[in-house]
Formats: structure tokens, C-alpha cells, sequence
């Protein structure tokens, strides 16, 4: 017997199944798909159970994968226990009478209980029993309210009892909740006044602009101090005497040597310029972007359980509509902020090929990570603020045009967002370092062999001198069009393997101010780094990966000229 927890998305799935389960969980997708489950394990009955965390679902009618996956792990030999919002027992309801016709063993957990009293709702618990024909247990998954009763009422579950016809199914659970709920007048409080603000267009949109702007400070700081303070001394006290004893062995040269160490800078490695797939390669990886992946799963997973992120893929729906997605794709936009690797791993929660690729291209193009935003900030701040301006402008500019004509010329349509709304609650930290735990393992699992495959690649055609030969061939475009010094054309050819790198390798070119924010841009939209690249090629394929490749190249010509040319027309204004 395995036990499903079904119910709509944004219900306390999750956390009543962090709950049930102990430490040991499995992230993993379903086979055939790219739509992931979560199971775990839980001692029942003198006996050790399966506990999968089916993907939220609303309907058993199957229109996004999401739910033909929940469809498919349906099956007599099983329990269900149906995760039920107490605040909204009319939408749940429609979930739960689909499952009744099934026919399958479960039982009820009415969820937010609590929350369900704050805000004046009662709910008959015994005449809703009678009616279902199957058990209900009011719970509070944050405080583990109701829990042991959920545990003893696993063996009482049952195939419910309930008859209507199918065509009258949304009538009849109108009917139930008019018949089992009572609700009480109250005045808001100051949290559901904040739950109304967070999801108004205006007010909405500057509390989101307030939270995003603290989000980001405070994943730099997590990110930033971790590269600092633990993972650079790690590398540069244990790895790096370790790898000079290795590039002794190979003498200290050679192609081989060069492959795997990097090219030593005055007898040392520089984790900056080496470029090995040893030395620089595992510092990009794990000195670089798993501090910024750690600080944005955890600033993400608090995001989710606060109940704030449903709130603003709400807000965003309608603007991300327009570029050919829906709301819940403001994710990877934000995760690229930090690092575009996680980023393009997300882009699986979107429910058609059409906007994985659409997300997956506006976000290598138009959204640069972290530590190349700081580099930028570096290079340009100390001409002022102007060009800063004019770069991040630009690149906002490009999403928004380039997302919309992405929308209007690939076929097919951006799928409808039905979101739950969850309460404001702080959230249950077990839980979300569990779930912070669960995502790194899946990002070194997932992303990591693809980046060390693809940096091996990269140090193959660096070392061999092809980049240089690219570098060659490529100068009367990046002389011509985007009006750069032929010094720049081994820069940006670097930034495929590390763009903050190939940003700093700017800095002693003695670029003017123009050229800097052409050379940014570029920088930002022409190719991914290499770790993306990978990531995208594993997720895309070959042949989607090969039209937004295309894409991007085309557009950083266009948007590229177009800048050296309106700079160098008004080039005096920001000199």
C-alpha cells in the first residue's frame, strides 16, 4: 500500500507531508515527463509505508501534464489522503468528489484549520463525514495539530459514498459546504488587509518592488559572504596545494596539463583566468554558483511557504501573459537574477514545451546573474549612474520586445494559471530546510554533470586555440557593428566560460564609456555561459537549443549596432 496526498496546488501538501515523512525523501521526476514528485517513508501499523506527494492538482480532467501525472499514480492498491483548504471548501470539493467516483480508499484532511476559526468559518465535521462516507480530520499542518488522529484514521480509510451526477458535480459541492459551513461576520485584520494590498495592481506592484529589491540584498550578502568567507579560503587553502601537487605531476605544461589544471599565472593557479576543468571549472561550480543557488533556495522556499510567491506570479500573470507565459514563470525570471543554472532547471514548472523555451530563451538573453550584474555594476559605476541606467534599461527592453514577439510568431498558446491563494503564514522551518536540502541535492544531481561536460568542452577549444581563431574571425563584426577594440574580441568570446571573467577582462582596455555599456550588453545577451549552456541544452534539446541560440545571436547584433549607433550619436551626453 502506498499513500497519495492529493489535492489542489497551494493547499499544505507539502508541509503535511514533511509532517508524515522522516528526513530521507526523493525528489524525482515521473517517468516520461518532466513533471517531478516527491516520496518519502513513514512507519504505520508496524510496518514501513510509501508517502508520495502527488503534483496539486483541480481537476482529474487532465489538461496539463501536472495532471495526467496525478491521473496516472491513481490506483485501487492505494490510499488516498486528500489535502483540503478548510478557508475554501467549495473549490476543494470539486477535487474531492472526482476522487470519490473513483472508488479509491481515503480519507479527509481539512487543512488550515486554524486559520479557518481566525477568519469565522465553522465547519460541521461530522455532518461532512456522514455525507462523503469517508473520514475527515481537521488539521493544522504548520503545528501538527490533528496529526495523530490523520495517523490512526489511515487504517478507517474507505472508497466514499457519495452519489451525483457527473454534470451537476460543481452544483452538488456548492451544496455540501452550504450545508456543513457557517460563517461568522469579522473585521479584517491586519494581515488579511495585507493579503488584499499584496495582490492589488498598484499597491501590489510596489510592495513587490519593495520585497524583490530586500530579496536580492539579502541573497547577495548570503552568496557573496559564502564565496568569500567559506568556499574561496576552502578552495585557495585545500584545493589549490592539491591541484599544484597534480600540475607537478604533468609538469607544469602541456595539453593535457592545460585541459585539466588550466594555464598557471606566474607559476600559480588563478581560479579567475587558469581555466581548468579541475581549478576553475570546480571553482565555477562550487565556489561561485552553488553559494547563489543556496541563498536563492532558501530565499525561494521562504518565498513559497510565506505564502508571498502565489501572490506574485497573481501579480505578474497578466504582463507575462503577453510574452507568451503565465504567472508562475516571474520563478526562473528571479532565480536567473542569482544564477541563470537553476534558473533553466526551473523552467520545467512551466506546463508546455512553448513557454519552457520561451522562458528558457528570454532568461539567457535578457537577465544577467548575479555576479555578472556586480561586475557591471564595477566596470560602469565609476562613470556615474547614466550608464548603469542604460545598460539594465536595455536589457528590460529587450525581455519585454522580444517576449512579445516570441508570443506572436511560435504557435500554440500560454496556458491559464489556476493558482490557490494561499494565507499569509510563517513558514515551518523543518520543512523548509528540508525542502532547501532536497533542491541542492537535485541541482548537483541534475545541473552538475552537465556543466563539468560542458566546461570540458569549453577548456578543449580554449586550450586548443580555437576560441582564439573564433576570436580572429569574429573581429569586424565586434570592430564594426558594435564599434569595440579589437582587444574586446577575446573577452567576450571568454564570457562562454565565465561572463563575469570576460566583464573584468574589460576593465584594462581603456574602453570609453559608450563602449562599456555596447560591450555589457552584448556581453549579457550574445551566448550563456558555458553552465547554462549545458543546462539548456539538456533541457531544450538540440534542436530548440539551436533556435535560441540563433535568436540570441541575431538580437545582440541588432540591439549591439543599434546602441553604438545611438551612443555614438549622443555619445557627449554620457561621457
Amino acid at each position: 500500500m502506498n499513500l497519495l496526498l492529493m489535492g489542489n496546488p497551494n493547499v499544505g501538501k507539502s508541509v503535511v507531508f514533511s509532517r508524515l515523512t522522516g528526513v530521507h525523501v526523493i525528489s524525482s521526476n515521473y517517468p516520461g515527463t518532466t513533471v517531478e514528485f516527491t516520496k518519502g517513508y513513514m512507519h504505520f501499523d508496524e510496518k514501513t509505508i510509501e508517502v508520495i506527494d502527488v503534483p496539486g492538482v483541480y481537476t482529474l480532467e487532465p489538461v496539463s501534464k501536472a495532471e495526467e501525472v496525478a491521473c496516472e499514480m491513481l490506483d485501487a492498491d492505494n490510499v488516498v489522503i486528500n489535502v483540503v483548504n478548510a478557508t475554501n471548501l467549495i473549490r476543494s470539493l470539486n477535487l474531492t468528489l472526482q476522487l470519490i467516483k473513483k472508488k479509491i480508499p481515503m480519507i479527509i484532511a481539512l487543512n488550515l484549520w486554524d486559520e479557518a476559526k481566525h477568519t469565522g468559518i465553522q465547519i460541521d465535521v461530522e455532518k461532512l463525514q456522514q455525507i462523503l462516507g469517508v473520514p475527515c480530520i481537521p488539521i493544522c499542518a504548520l503545528t501538527g495539530e490533528g496529526f495523530k488522529g490523520l495517523v490512526l484514521k489511515i487504517k478507517d480509510a474507505k472508497p466514499g459514498a457519495y452519489e451525483y451526477e457527473e454534470h451537476e458535480r460543481l452544483h452538488e459541492a456548492g451544496n455540501i459546504t452550504e450545508s456543513v459551513e457557517k460563517i461568522t461576520h469579522r473585521h479584517h485584520k491586519l494581515s488579511e488587509q495585507l493579503r488584499d494590498a499584496t495582490i492589488s495592481p498598484v499597491r501590489g506592484s510596489l510592495i513587490a518592488l519593495i520585497v524583490l529589491f530586500y530579496t536580492f540584498q539579502i541573497i547577495r550578502f548570503i552568496g557573496e559572504g559564502l564565496i568569500n568567507h567559506v568556499f574561496t579560503p576552502l578552495f585557495e587553502n585545500l584545493w589549490t596545494p592539491l591541484m599544484l601537487h597534480v600540475s607537478s605531476l604533468f609538469g607544469g605544461v602541456g595539453f593535457i596539463h592545460d585541459i585539466f589544471i588550466g594555464r598557471l599565472i606566474d607559476g600559480k593557479i588563478d581560479y579567475n583566468q587558469s581555466f581548468g576543468l579541475l581549478t576553475t571549472g570546480m571553482f565555477i561550480e562550487f565556489g561561485v554558483v552553488l553559494p547563489y543557488v543556496f541563498a536563492f533556495y532558501i530565499i525561494l522556499s521562504f518565498l513559497e511557504d510565506s505564502g508571498y510567491l502565489p501572490r506574485l506570479a497573481v501579480l505578474s500573470d497578466n504582463i507575462m501573459h503577453r510574452l507568451g507565459m503565465h504567472g508562475m514563470s516571474i520563478i526562473p525570471m528571479m532565480l536567473g537574477l542569482g544564477c541563470n543554472v537553476p534558473a533553466s532547471l526551473s523552467t520545467r514548472i512551466m506546463d508546455t514545451k512553448r513557454e519552457r523555451f520561451i522562458a528558457s530563451t528570454l532568461m539567457a538573453i535578457a537577465v544577467p546573474c548575479m555576479a555578472q550584474i556586480a561586475m557591471v555594476v564595477g566596470l560602469l559605476g565609476k562613470h556615474g549612474e547614466a550608464g548603469l541606467w542604460i545598460v539594465f534599461v536595455t536589457l528590460f527592453a529587450v525581455w519585454i520586445v522580444l517576449g512579445v514577439i516570441l508570443n506572436r510568431v511560435m504557435s500554440g498558446e500560454s496556458t491559464e494559471m489556476f493558482l490557490e491563494i494561499p494565507p499569509y503564514r510563517f513558514p515551518y522551518l523543518p520543512g523548509l530546510i528540508k525542502k532547501v536540502w532536497m533542491r541542492i541535492i537535485w541541482f548537483i544531481r541534475e545541473g552538475v554533470p552537465w556543466i563539468m561536460v560542458g566546461i570540458f568542452i569549453a577548456n578543449i577549444l580554449h586550450t586548443s586555440g580555437i576560441i582564439e581563431v573564433i576570436a580572429k574571425f569574429t573581429q569586424p563584426v565586434i570592430c564594426g557593428i558594435f564599434g569595440l577594440p579589437v582587444e574586446a574580441a577575446g573577452a567576450l568570446l571568454i564570457g562562454f566560460l565565465r561572463k563575469d571573467v570576460a566583464v573584468g577582462m574589460l576593465a584594462p582596455l581603456g574602453l570609453t564609456l559608450p563602449q562599456l555599456i555596447v560591450s555589457s550588453v552584448v556581453l549579457t545577451m550574445y551566448f550563456p555561459c558555458v553552465a547554462t549552456f549545458s543546462i539548456l541544452l539538456k533541457e531544450l534539446g538540440i534542436r530548440d537549443m539551436l533556435k535560441a541560440t540563433g535568436i540570441m545571436i541575431i538580437s545582440s547584433l541588432l540591439v549591439g549596432g543599434m546602441l553604438n549607433l545611438i551612443l555614438g550619436q549622443c555619445g557627449w551626453m554620457i561621457r
